[in-house]
C-alpha cells in the first residue's frame, strides 16, 4: 500500500455482550487509532456465561455489506472473524476477489465461543483451510483451531511450529501465528512464522476471569497496525503488547468469561 490510512474491514459475527466479535473489533481498532467498518455475518445471543442464540445473516447481504463499504469508503485491511457457515465462507471469497484490491487479510478462524458453543459449521472448516488461509496475510489460530485446520496436535511449542508450517508451507498463509493460551503453563507462548523465519513470543500467564474475546482483540489489533503501514512483526508485537493491557485494565463485568478494557490507551492519554 502506498499510503496507508488505518481502514478495516471487519468481516465478523455481533456480540450482544460487546466483549468479542464485531462490538471487541470496532473497540479495538478505535483504540489504536484505526477505522473500523463492518459487514456482520451473524447475530448472537450472549453475555458472559455463554452462547445462546445465532442467527445468520443471508450471503447475500453480507455480499452487500462488503461491497457498499469497499465501493465508497475502501480499506487498507481486512479483518475476517466468525463466518459461521461454508456459504458465508464463499461469500467472502468472492467479496475478495472481486471488490477486495489486494489488501491483507486478518484471518482470525474462529469455531468455537470461550464459553464452548459452536460458531463454526464442520463443513466450513475444510473451505477456510482450502480458500481463506492462502489469501491471508496473517492467519491467528489458537491451538484447537490450529489442530482443527492442520490435522496435527497442538499441545506443546513444537506442535505450534508444526501448526505454524503447514499453515505457511502448504496450505499458502504469508504468516501464521499460532496461539498458546489454550495451552497449560504460566508463560504463554506465541509462535509467528513468516517466510522470512519464525518468532516464539513470551509472556507470562494473568490469573483473571477477563479472557473474552481476547482471539478477536488481537486480531483486530494486527490488523489496525498493519493497516496503518506497520510490517507484520512488529504488528504482532504491538497487538500482544495492547491486548496484554486491555485485559490488566479489564472492567470487570458479569459473572463469566469477562471483557477486556478495551479502551486503555484512550484513558491513559487522559
Amino acid at each position: 500500500m502506498s499510503s496507508p490510512k488505518g481502514r478495516v474491514l471487519v468481516i465478523a459475527g455481533s456480540d450482544s455482550g460487546g466483549g468479542a466479535g464485531i462490538q471487541a473489533d470496532i473497540k479495538t481498532v478505535t483504540a489504536l487509532g484505526g477505522y473500523a467498518m463492518t459487514a456482520i455475518t451473524a447475530v448472537t445471543v450472549q453475555n458472559t456465561l455463554g452462547v445462546s442464540g445465532v442467527h445468520a445473516v443471508p450471503t447475500d447481504i453480507v455480499r452487500a455489506q462488503i461491497d457498499a463499504v469497499m465501493g465508497d469508503l475502501g480499506a487498507d485491511a481486512w479483518k475476517l472473524g466468525m463466518l459461521g457457515s461454508a456459504a458465508h465462507v464463499r461469500a467472502v471469497l468472492e467479496a475478495w476477489d472481486a471488490v477486495g484490491g489486494g489488501v491483507p487479510v486478518v484471518l482470525d478462524p474462529v469455531m468455537i465461543a470461550k464459553g464452548g458453543a459452536s460458531l463454526l459449521a464442520d463443513d466450513a472448516v475444510e473451505v477456510i483451510r482450502d480458500q481463506l488461509v492462502p489469501i491471508a496475510a496473517i492467519v491467528t489460530p489458537n491451538a484447537p483451531e490450529a489442530e482443527a485446520l492442520t490435522g496435527v496436535e497442538v499441545r506443546e511449542l513444537d506442535g505450534q511450529i508444526n501448526a505454524a508450517e503447514i499453515l505457511v508451507e502448504q496450505l499458502g498463509a504469508y504468516a501464521a501465528l499460532v496461539k498458546g493460551g489454550h495451552i497449560e503453563g504460566d508463560i504463554i507462548r506465541d509462535v509467528l512464522l513468516t517466510r522470512e523465519g519464525y518468532r516464539v513470543f513470551e509472556s507470562p500467564r494473568i490469573n483473571t476471569k477477563a479472557t473474552h474475546g481476547t482471539g478477536c482483540t488481537l486480531a483486530s489489533a494486527i490488523a489496525a497496525h498493519m493497516s496503518q503501514g506497520v510490517a507484520i512483526e512488529a504488528a504482532v508485537e504491538k497487538a500482544r503488547a495492547y491486548v496484554m493491557e486491555a485485559i490488566r485494565h479489564a472492567p470487570g463485568f458479569g459473572q463469566g468469561h469477562q471483557p477486556l478494557g478495551h479502551n486503555w490507551p484512550c484513558k491513559s492519554s487522559l
